[in-house]
């Protein structure tokens, strides 16, 4: 089984963990964007930089409430070096379901260093209880 077939079947089973064991099929229907915030390392809640740093070592994407609050939470495990970046793609929403597309960015020669880094991305939107679909670009 290739790496990422069996990182997919990973955060599959994980998502199933984390909402209850419950698979949700998204109508994507007409999309409109969705007001987000890319959050700053120090403005992220503790508890999700918490959940972060257990999941760092693989790809993962959660989703975590706080208030009438929403982070949406995107990792894409350990690379070999520094100097990546996530660009956000979409953020937006239809009747049933939230849509969230990044693409991770890699660096240039001059920008990778020795230490293997883990990028990754929270997005603070209002709450919502509709389900979130991660998509990378």
């Amino acid at each position: 089984m290739s790496r990422k077939a069996g990182a997919l079947i990973c955060v599959l089973m994980l998502t199933a963990v984390l909402s209850g064991c419950r698979f949700i099929r998204i109508e994507e229907g007409e999309r409109t964007p969705l007001d987000y915030t890319v959050m700053k390392q120090e403005e992220i809640p503790r508890e999700v930089v918490e959940l972060m740093e257990q999941k760092k070592e693989k790809a993962f994407y959660m989703t975590y409430q706080v208030g009438d609050v929403r982070y949406l939470m995107k990792g894409y495990g350990e690379q070999l070096s520094g100097g990546y970046s996530i660009q956000v793609e979409e953020v937006s929403e239809s009747e049933n379901g939230i849509f969230c597309k990044t693409r991770l960015v890699g660096p240039d020669e001059k920008e990778t260093g020795s230490e293997p880094s883990y990028p990754c991305i929270v997005l603070k939107i209002a709450d919502t209880q509709k389900p979130v679909q991660f998509t990378d670009g």
